[in-house]
């Protein structure tokens, strides 16, 4: 995959508009795990935008969110900049090729534990 096809996917996987960002900053405000990320919120918005794609796939800021959507909730424009950290998390976890899950793989112990329904999202969702 080349890198425009890279950039490109991020930008279909996120579904967001990063063009309607006006780097306020209220996301990064909102954002509980705003001191652990080397990116902010507003920043992967930014860093998309530009498209550079390289800092986005070297940050740990991706492994950092938790994904709770407060930026999204924060922003007066409705860019989702969680939306963008997900793709990208995805992006590198394809990339790494590390993103099958067979149903044979999940421990016997997960089907008593686990709501079914969390079992079905997560292997459509790591399935793609």
């Amino acid at each position: 995959m080349t890198r425009e096809e890279r950039l490109e996917n991020i930008s279909t996987l996120s579904g967001t508009d990063v063009k309607k960002c006006m780097k306020c900053g209220k996301c990064s405000g909102r954002c509980p795990a705003f001191k652990e990320m080397d990116i902010k919120p507003h920043q992967f918005v930014s860093l998309l935008a530009q498209g550079k794609l390289e800092k986005l796939l070297e940050c740990e800021a991706i492994w950092s969110c938790l994904s709770c959507m407060a930026c999204v909730e924060r922003c007066p424009r409705g860019v989702a900049p969680a939306a963008v950290v997900e793709a990208v998390r995805d992006t590198v976890v394809r990339m790494q090729g590390k993103n099958g899950i067979k149903a044979e793989d999940i421990p016997p112990i997960v089907d008593e534990l686990i709501p079914q329904q969390l079992l079905v999202s997560a292997y459509r969702k790591y399935n793609k």
